[in-house]
């Protein structure tokens, strides 16, 4: 292991160039194409075996080790977020309503990182490395499961991954066995009424009215019908309506997302749903279309590859920076290949409130202590070799 962290300290420069040359050059899900030809150059320059366009815009890459062994996959996603980039640096996006919001520049480098020095010590590898470059992962149906059904886990024993977390601070890891990160669903709902004048309203069937009832109604759904100690989120994301102070508005959208950790749950808040949504403009006599779309599966790591990461990461950070996790409430497709195999998912803390790296995930204003790369870098690989061992 020391070879490779000595190996990793001396290409952080080169591993943070990778992240700002990404960062400058967002692209987003499904549109990942230089980006992924990025990561192929430099992996078929180390002499690695490489598969391009898996699942989409995935890339796959293949490092045998000279020794034999067990088959250990890290993955990394690459693309990135339709947000308009609002940092004042030297490495703020180039394009116009597109950037690096959540980290996925800085994963794609650490993967890249890890690949260069594995290759450069493949004679001390007890077994092999895949390096999973998955596409899409911010969108749902994400890029996950389409590389997995393209062959991306095929002789793969254990598959692992990090997040650069900016809520916790840098020098700092967290994980957990069993559940981690929620399944993310998503709803949209509309609502037919009926238009009218401004000051007639008993002509009309108000849908903003009812929009508003069904905000007010579908709260009730974790505050009064979810046993209070499951996790669960009903939230409101946009409300659409009208086009004039003098007019009722004939139609409104509603949009926003549902947050849970238990699949009986999930299935049972769907149908508590659909029954608030029916019976409250079925009152007000509107009509709707609702659109409830399933997303990611919850994130649930293998038990014994979680007590892994505390052994690895105490080794690597001191008990004092290893840390169990909360649970999150974001959702990830890496959930998908923990449903084929074992391994873990694990936070690397990229925050640093002395450096004013505060703000959050999907923030225009979104940035990571860059030091977190290489923290990350040495989790993967130690609970790679540690696997291997």
């Amino acid at each position: 292991m020391n070879d490779f962290q000595a190996g990793l300290q001396a290409i952080y420069d080169e591993m943070v160039a990778w992240r700002r040359y990404l960062h400058q050059n967002p692209e987003l899900s499904f549109h990942e194409y230089r980006t992924a030809e990025f990561i192929a150059n430099h992996l078929l320059s180390w002499d690695i075996e490489v598969r391009q366009g898996v699942g989409g815009n995935g890339v796959v890459g293949l490092l045998r080790g000279s020794k034999g062994g067990p088959t250990v996959a890290l993955r990394a996603d690459i693309d990135a977020l339709p947000i308009q980039d609002e940092k004042n640096c030297e490495y703020s996006s180039l394009k116009s309503g597109i950037m690096h919001a959540c980290g996925h520049d800085a994963h794609t480098s650490t993967l890249l990182g890890i690949a260069k020095v594995a290759s450069q010590l493949r004679d001390q590898l007890k077994g092999n490395l895949v390096f999973l470059f998955q596409h899409a992962e911010e969108i749902t149906p994400g890029g996950a499961d389409a590389m997995i059904k393209d062959g991306a886990l095929e002789g793969v024993d254990a598959v692992f991954g990090v997040h650069l977390w900016t809520p916790f601070p840098v020098g700092h890891v967290y994980s957990k066995g069993g559940p981690l990160m929620a399944a993310p669903d998503e709803f949209t709902i509309h609502i037919q009424g009926k238009g009218g004048h401004g000051g007639l309203p008993h002509q009309t069937i108000d849908s903003i009215y009812v929009a508003s009832q069904l905000v007010v109604n579908l709260q009730s759904i974790v505050s009064r019908q979810v046993d209070p100690i499951e996790p669960c989120v009903v939230s409101i994301g946009s409300f659409h309506g009208g086009t004039s102070f003098n007019v009722i508005a004939e139609t409104s959208v509603l949009s926003g997302t549902v947050r849970t950790f238990n699949a009986e749950l999930r299935a049972d808040v769907k149908q508590r749903f659909e029954r608030i949504v029916a019976s409250t403009c079925d009152m007000h006599q509107a009509t709707y279309q609702l659109d409830y779309k399933l997303g990611y599966p919850t994130v649930v790591n293998d038990e014994k590859e979680a007590e892994r990461f505390f052994s690895v990461g105490k080794s690597l950070f001191g008990e004092e920076a290893v840390h169990e996790s909360p649970l999150i409430m974001a959702g990830e497709d890496f959930s998908y290949y923990l449903h084929h195999r074992p391994g873990c998912y694990m936070f690397v803390g990229a925050g640093n409130v002395e450096a004013g790296i505060i703000h959050p995930h999907h923030h225009p204003k979104f940035d990571i202590d860059e030091k977190s790369m290489l923290h990350a870098a040495n989790l993967l690989i130690g609970m790679a070799l540690d696997y291997m061992a």
